[in-house]
Protein backbone atom coordinates (compact mmCIF):
# COMPACT_ATOMS: atom_id res chain seq x y z
CA UNK A 1 0.00 0.00 0.00
CA UNK A 2 1.21 3.49 -0.81
CA UNK A 3 2.53 5.67 1.97
CA UNK A 4 1.77 9.37 2.35
CA UNK A 5 2.07 12.12 4.97
CA UNK A 6 -1.06 14.24 4.56
CA UNK A 7 -2.07 15.26 8.07
CA UNK A 8 -0.66 15.34 11.58
CA UNK A 9 -3.82 13.47 12.59
CA UNK A 10 -2.61 10.46 10.58
CA UNK A 11 0.36 10.01 12.91
CA UNK A 12 0.18 7.82 15.98
CA UNK A 13 2.44 8.62 18.93
CA UNK A 14 4.82 5.84 17.85
CA UNK A 15 4.88 7.13 14.26
CA UNK A 16 5.67 10.67 15.41
CA UNK A 17 8.40 9.54 17.81
CA UNK A 18 9.95 7.35 15.10
CA UNK A 19 10.17 10.38 12.79
CA UNK A 20 11.67 12.54 15.57
CA UNK A 21 14.18 9.84 16.55
CA UNK A 22 15.18 9.32 12.90
CA UNK A 23 15.58 13.08 12.48
CA UNK A 24 17.85 13.12 15.54
CA UNK A 25 20.11 10.54 13.92
CA UNK A 26 20.13 12.37 10.60
CA UNK A 27 20.87 15.70 12.30
CA UNK A 28 24.34 14.36 13.11
CA UNK A 29 25.13 14.65 9.40
CA UNK A 30 25.36 18.41 9.83
CA UNK A 31 28.59 17.96 11.77
CA UNK A 32 30.23 15.85 9.07
CA UNK A 33 32.40 17.27 6.27
CA UNK A 34 30.27 15.42 3.70
CA UNK A 35 26.61 15.81 4.53
CA UNK A 36 25.17 13.32 2.03
CA UNK A 37 23.88 9.77 2.40
CA UNK A 38 23.32 7.38 -0.53
CA UNK A 39 19.96 6.24 0.87
CA UNK A 40 17.67 7.57 -1.88
CA UNK A 41 20.06 7.38 -4.80
CA UNK A 42 18.08 6.79 -8.00
CA UNK A 43 14.82 8.10 -6.48
CA UNK A 44 13.12 11.25 -7.77
CA UNK A 45 11.46 13.80 -5.47
CA UNK A 46 9.31 16.52 -7.03
CA UNK A 47 8.60 19.78 -5.19
CA UNK A 48 5.18 20.82 -6.56
CA UNK A 49 4.49 24.31 -5.23
CA UNK A 50 1.38 26.26 -6.19
CA UNK A 51 2.11 28.93 -3.55
CA UNK A 52 5.19 31.02 -2.92
CA UNK A 53 7.57 29.53 -0.38
CA UNK A 54 11.15 30.03 0.69
CA UNK A 55 11.77 27.99 3.85
CA UNK A 56 9.65 24.93 3.10
CA UNK A 57 10.61 24.44 -0.53
CA UNK A 58 14.31 25.02 0.10
CA UNK A 59 14.19 22.76 3.16
CA UNK A 60 12.62 19.87 1.23
CA UNK A 61 15.10 20.37 -1.61
CA UNK A 62 18.07 20.28 0.78
CA UNK A 63 16.62 17.23 2.56
CA UNK A 64 16.16 15.25 -0.67
CA UNK A 65 19.61 16.17 -1.98
CA UNK A 66 21.30 15.17 1.27
CA UNK A 67 19.71 11.74 0.82
CA UNK A 68 21.11 11.67 -2.76
CA UNK A 69 17.69 11.82 -4.45
CA UNK A 70 17.17 13.58 -7.77
CA UNK A 71 15.09 16.73 -7.23
CA UNK A 72 12.71 18.46 -9.63
CA UNK A 73 11.38 21.85 -8.55
CA UNK A 74 8.01 22.65 -10.11
CA UNK A 75 6.55 26.12 -9.48
CA UNK A 76 3.07 27.01 -10.72
CA UNK A 77 4.26 30.43 -11.87
CA UNK A 78 5.94 30.11 -15.24
CA UNK A 79 4.59 26.60 -15.81
CA UNK A 80 1.65 25.21 -17.77
CA UNK A 81 -0.50 25.78 -14.68
CA UNK A 82 -0.51 29.48 -15.56
CA UNK A 83 -2.03 28.44 -18.90
CA UNK A 84 -4.87 26.57 -17.19
CA UNK A 85 -3.42 23.07 -16.72
CA UNK A 86 -5.34 21.12 -14.07
CA UNK A 87 -3.90 19.39 -11.01
CA UNK A 88 -4.76 16.04 -12.64
CA UNK A 89 -2.83 16.78 -15.82
CA UNK A 90 0.13 18.07 -13.85
CA UNK A 91 0.06 14.91 -11.73
CA UNK A 92 -0.05 12.69 -14.82
CA UNK A 93 2.97 14.55 -16.21
CA UNK A 94 4.89 13.96 -12.97
CA UNK A 95 3.90 10.28 -13.02
CA UNK A 96 5.24 10.02 -16.57
CA UNK A 97 8.54 11.44 -15.30
CA UNK A 98 8.74 8.68 -12.69
CA UNK A 99 8.28 10.72 -9.52
CA UNK A 100 8.79 8.57 -6.42
CA UNK A 101 7.56 11.31 -4.09
CA UNK A 102 5.65 14.52 -4.66
CA UNK A 103 5.92 17.28 -2.06
CA UNK A 104 2.92 19.50 -2.68
CA UNK A 105 1.93 22.94 -1.43
CA UNK A 106 -1.43 24.16 -2.70
CA UNK A 107 -3.75 27.09 -2.02
CA UNK A 108 -6.77 24.74 -1.92
CA UNK A 109 -7.37 22.80 1.29
CA UNK A 110 -7.48 19.08 0.54
CA UNK A 111 -5.43 19.17 -2.67
CA UNK A 112 -2.72 16.79 -1.35
CA UNK A 113 -5.44 14.33 -0.22
CA UNK A 114 -6.93 14.47 -3.71
CA UNK A 115 -3.53 13.87 -5.27
CA UNK A 116 -2.80 10.93 -2.96
CA UNK A 117 -6.12 9.16 -3.35
CA UNK A 118 -6.95 9.86 -7.01
CA UNK A 119 -4.83 7.13 -8.59
CA UNK A 120 -3.11 9.73 -10.77
CA UNK A 121 0.33 8.99 -9.33
CA UNK A 122 1.87 5.95 -7.70
CA UNK A 123 4.50 7.76 -5.65
CA UNK A 124 4.26 9.05 -2.08
CA UNK A 125 2.62 12.42 -1.41
CA UNK A 126 3.81 14.78 1.30
CA UNK A 127 1.61 17.69 2.30
CA UNK A 128 3.78 20.82 2.48
CA UNK A 129 0.79 23.03 3.33
CA UNK A 130 -2.70 23.06 1.84
CA UNK A 131 -4.79 26.22 2.12
CA UNK A 132 -5.78 26.78 5.74
CA UNK A 133 -5.91 23.04 6.45
CA UNK A 134 -2.61 21.47 7.56
CA UNK A 135 1.19 21.61 7.42
CA UNK A 136 2.34 18.38 9.12
CA UNK A 137 6.10 18.64 8.57
CA UNK A 138 6.10 22.10 10.17
CA UNK A 139 4.45 20.60 13.26
CA UNK A 140 7.04 17.81 13.29
CA UNK A 141 9.98 20.22 13.11
CA UNK A 142 8.39 22.35 15.83
CA UNK A 143 8.04 19.25 18.03
CA UNK A 144 11.63 18.26 17.26
CA UNK A 145 12.81 21.72 18.33
CA UNK A 146 10.74 21.60 21.54
CA UNK A 147 12.09 18.19 22.47
CA UNK A 148 15.69 19.30 21.95
CA UNK A 149 15.18 22.33 24.19
CA UNK A 150 12.80 20.96 26.83
CA UNK A 151 12.96 17.15 26.77
CA UNK A 152 9.72 15.25 27.29
CA UNK A 153 6.37 16.50 25.96
CA UNK A 154 4.29 15.07 28.79
CA UNK A 155 2.59 17.85 30.72
CA UNK A 156 4.33 20.62 28.81
CA UNK A 157 2.18 23.70 28.23
CA UNK A 158 2.31 25.13 24.72
CA UNK A 159 0.58 28.45 23.96
CA UNK A 160 -0.09 29.25 20.29
CA UNK A 161 -0.90 32.92 19.70
CA UNK A 162 -2.32 34.84 16.76
CA UNK A 163 -4.17 34.16 13.53
CA UNK A 164 -5.50 30.68 14.29
CA UNK A 165 -8.31 31.06 11.75
CA UNK A 166 -6.02 31.04 8.72
CA UNK A 167 -3.18 28.96 10.19
CA UNK A 168 -2.49 25.46 8.90
CA UNK A 169 0.51 25.41 11.26
CA UNK A 170 -1.76 25.83 14.30
CA UNK A 171 -4.05 23.00 13.20
CA UNK A 172 -1.18 20.56 12.67
CA UNK A 173 0.56 21.56 15.91
CA UNK A 174 -2.58 21.14 18.01
CA UNK A 175 -3.11 17.63 16.68
CA UNK A 176 0.51 16.48 16.90
CA UNK A 177 1.29 18.00 20.31
CA UNK A 178 -1.89 16.50 21.77
CA UNK A 179 -0.80 13.11 20.42
CA UNK A 180 2.62 13.57 22.04
CA UNK A 181 1.15 14.48 25.45
CA UNK A 182 1.49 18.27 25.59
CA UNK A 183 -1.27 20.64 26.70
CA UNK A 184 -2.04 23.27 24.06
CA UNK A 185 -3.81 26.59 24.56
CA UNK A 186 -4.82 28.81 21.65
CA UNK A 187 -4.82 32.57 22.27
CA UNK A 188 -6.42 34.92 19.74
CA UNK A 189 -9.16 37.50 19.30
CA UNK A 190 -12.56 35.81 18.82
CA UNK A 191 -12.60 36.94 15.18
CA UNK A 192 -9.40 34.97 14.46
CA UNK A 193 -10.63 31.65 15.85
CA UNK A 194 -12.25 29.13 13.48
CA UNK A 195 -15.77 27.80 13.81
CA UNK A 196 -15.65 24.47 15.64
CA UNK A 197 -12.47 25.22 17.59
CA UNK A 198 -14.25 23.96 20.73
CA UNK A 199 -13.99 20.43 19.30
CA UNK A 200 -10.18 20.64 18.95
CA UNK A 201 -8.06 18.86 21.60
CA UNK A 202 -6.91 22.12 23.20
CA UNK A 203 -7.99 25.02 25.41
CA UNK A 204 -8.90 28.50 24.15
CA UNK A 205 -8.16 31.86 25.78
CA UNK A 206 -8.47 35.51 24.80
CA UNK A 207 -6.03 36.76 27.45
CA UNK A 208 -2.37 36.40 26.50
CA UNK A 209 -1.07 37.92 29.74
CA UNK A 210 -2.86 35.25 31.79
CA UNK A 211 -1.26 32.39 29.83
CA UNK A 212 2.36 33.52 29.61
CA UNK A 213 3.48 32.80 33.22
CA UNK A 214 2.43 29.14 32.94
CA UNK A 215 3.74 28.45 29.40
CA UNK A 216 6.75 26.30 28.56
CA UNK A 217 6.50 27.25 24.88
CA UNK A 218 4.98 30.34 23.29
CA UNK A 219 4.49 30.04 19.53
CA UNK A 220 3.65 33.29 17.74
CA UNK A 221 1.82 33.19 14.43
CA UNK A 222 1.87 35.73 11.62
CA UNK A 223 -1.30 37.61 10.79
CA UNK A 224 -2.03 36.38 7.26
CA UNK A 225 -3.31 39.53 5.58
CA UNK A 226 -3.21 37.85 2.18
CA UNK A 227 -5.96 35.42 3.22
CA UNK A 228 -8.18 38.09 4.79
CA UNK A 229 -11.09 39.70 3.00
CA UNK A 230 -12.56 41.57 5.97
CA UNK A 231 -11.54 43.58 9.04
CA UNK A 232 -10.73 41.00 11.71
CA UNK A 233 -9.37 43.55 14.23
CA UNK A 234 -9.46 47.36 14.55
CA UNK A 235 -5.83 48.08 13.61
CA UNK A 236 -2.36 46.57 13.55
CA UNK A 237 -1.42 48.74 16.53
CA UNK A 238 -4.38 47.49 18.56
CA UNK A 239 -3.63 43.87 17.64
CA UNK A 240 0.00 44.28 18.69
CA UNK A 241 -1.03 45.87 21.99
CA UNK A 242 -3.32 42.95 22.87
CA UNK A 243 -1.58 39.97 21.28
CA UNK A 244 2.00 40.97 20.48
CA UNK A 245 4.94 39.44 22.37
CA UNK A 246 7.00 42.43 23.47
CA UNK A 247 9.81 42.70 26.02
CA UNK A 248 7.49 43.13 29.02
CA UNK A 249 5.42 40.07 28.16
CA UNK A 250 8.60 38.10 27.43
CA UNK A 251 9.81 38.92 30.95
CA UNK A 252 6.60 37.42 32.37
CA UNK A 253 7.40 34.00 30.91
CA UNK A 254 9.19 31.34 33.01
CA UNK A 255 12.98 31.43 32.67
CA UNK A 256 13.10 28.04 30.93
CA UNK A 257 10.34 28.90 28.43
CA UNK A 258 11.13 29.24 24.74
CA UNK A 259 9.67 31.37 21.94
CA UNK A 260 8.86 29.90 18.53
CA UNK A 261 7.63 31.25 15.20
CA UNK A 262 7.09 29.29 11.96
CA UNK A 263 8.01 32.35 9.85
CA UNK A 264 7.95 34.62 8.07
CA UNK A 265 7.74 37.14 10.92
CA UNK A 266 6.16 40.56 11.08
CA UNK A 267 8.69 42.12 13.45
CA UNK A 268 7.10 44.75 15.63
CA UNK A 269 3.58 43.38 15.16
CA UNK A 270 3.22 39.88 16.62
CA UNK A 271 6.77 39.74 17.97
CA UNK A 272 9.29 42.38 19.04
CA UNK A 273 12.78 42.30 17.52
CA UNK A 274 14.40 41.92 20.94
CA UNK A 275 12.32 38.80 21.60
CA UNK A 276 12.87 37.29 18.15
CA UNK A 277 16.64 37.69 18.53
CA UNK A 278 16.93 36.50 22.14
CA UNK A 279 18.79 33.29 23.11
CA UNK A 280 15.45 31.75 24.14
CA UNK A 281 14.09 32.20 20.63
CA UNK A 282 14.27 29.05 18.46
CA UNK A 283 13.29 30.67 15.17
CA UNK A 284 16.62 30.04 13.39
CA UNK A 285 16.89 26.57 14.96
CA UNK A 286 13.49 25.68 13.52
CA UNK A 287 14.79 26.32 10.01
CA UNK A 288 17.86 24.15 10.62
CA UNK A 289 15.81 21.39 12.22
CA UNK A 290 13.38 21.47 9.31
CA UNK A 291 15.96 19.89 7.02
CA UNK A 292 16.62 16.99 9.42
CA UNK A 293 12.91 16.34 9.98
CA UNK A 294 12.10 16.42 6.27
CA UNK A 295 15.04 14.09 5.61
CA UNK A 296 13.50 11.70 8.14
CA UNK A 297 10.07 11.89 6.48
CA UNK A 298 11.45 11.22 2.99
CA UNK A 299 13.72 8.47 4.29
CA UNK A 300 10.89 6.65 6.08
CA UNK A 301 8.45 7.05 3.19
CA UNK A 302 10.79 5.97 0.41
CA UNK A 303 13.08 3.44 2.07
CA UNK A 304 10.23 0.99 2.75
CA UNK A 305 9.90 1.24 6.53
CA UNK A 306 6.70 -0.54 7.56
CA UNK A 307 6.51 1.05 11.01
CA UNK A 308 6.49 4.71 10.00
CA UNK A 309 3.61 6.90 8.87
CA UNK A 310 0.08 5.69 8.16
CA UNK A 311 -1.47 4.42 4.98
CA UNK A 312 -3.31 6.36 2.31
CA UNK A 313 -6.68 5.76 3.89
CA UNK A 314 -8.12 9.04 5.06
CA UNK A 315 -9.03 9.37 8.70
CA UNK A 316 -11.09 12.49 7.97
Amino acid sequence: MKRHLLSAADLSRDDALLILDTAEELARLADRPIKKLPTLRGRTVVNLFYEDSTRTRTSFEAAAKRLSADVINFAAKGSSVSKGESLKDTALTLEAMGADAVVVRHHASGAPHRLANSGWIRGSVVNAGDGTHEHPTQALLDAFTMRRRLGSFDGRRVTIVGDILHSRVARSNVRLLHTLGAQVTLVAPPTLLPVGVATWPCAVSYDLDAELPKSDVVMMLRVQHERMNAAFFPSAREYSRRYGLDGLRFAAMPEHAIVMHPGPMNRGMEIAAEVADSPRSTIVEQVTNGVSVRMAVLYLLLSGSESAIGSTEETS
